[in-house]
C-alpha cells in the first residue's frame, strides 16, 4: 500500500474517532459528520501528516456507520475486556470512541490486519492522551480481536 493511502486511511481513522466523539457529546448525526469529513472539517488534527492528506471516504463511512449500527454488540465486546468493576460509561468519551472506530474496523476490515488496526488506534490514542490510556487502547482492542476475529482470519 503506498504511503499516501496509508495516510488517507490514517486521517480516516482519526477523523472517524472524532465524529463518534462529535456524535455522543453535540448529539450529530452520521450524515452531519459524513457531510463534514467530506467538506474536509475532519480530522481536526494539526499534525501536516493528517492536515496534508484526504481522508478515505470508504474507510470513514464503514467505520461511522458501522460503529452506529453495531454499537450495542461492539460495546457489549469491548465492555467484557474491561477491568473487572469498570463499566464502558465510565471511559473517558474520547477513549471509548477510540475503542468504538478501533471494534469497528476489527470487525468490518478483515483485509486489515489485526496489529495495524491496533498500532493505528494506538497511535490515535496518543494523539488525544499522554497517560495510560494507549495502553488501555492496545489492550483493550487486542483483547476484542480475539472475539472480532474469532475465525483467525487477518490475526
Amino acid at each position: 500500500m503506498s504511503a499516501n493511502k496509508n495516510a488517507a486511511r490514517s486521517a480516516a481513522r482519526l477523523a472517524a474517532v472524532q465524529a463518534l466523539y462529535q456524535m455522543e457529546v453535540a448529539g450529530a448525526t452520521t450524515a452531519d459528520v459524513i457531510a463534514d469529513f467530506s467538506a474536509g472539517k475532519l480530522p481536526r488534527e494539526t499534525e501536516a501528516s493528517y492536515t496534508e492528506t484526504e481522508g478515505d471516504l470508504d474507510l470513514f463511512k464503514v467505520l461511522v456507520e458501522n460503529a452506529v449500527d453495531r454499537q450495542a454488540t461492539l460495546d457489549r465486546t469491548i465492555a467484557r475486556h474491561l477491568s473487572k468493576g469498570w463499566r464502558l460509561e465510565r471511559i473517558d468519551a474520547v477513549a471509548r470512541a477510540i475503542l468504538r472506530a478501533g471494534a469497528a474496523e476489527l470487525e468490518q476490515q478483515r483485509d486489515t490486519p489485526v496489529a495495524v488496526v491496533i498500532d493505528e488506534y494506538v497511535e490515535v490514542a496518543k494523539s488525544f492522551f499522554e497517560g495510560p490510556e494507549p495502553a488501555f487502547v492496545n489492550a483493550t482492542l487486542d483483547a476484542c480481536a480475539k472475539d472480532l476475529r474469532r475465525d483467525g482470519f487477518g490475526a
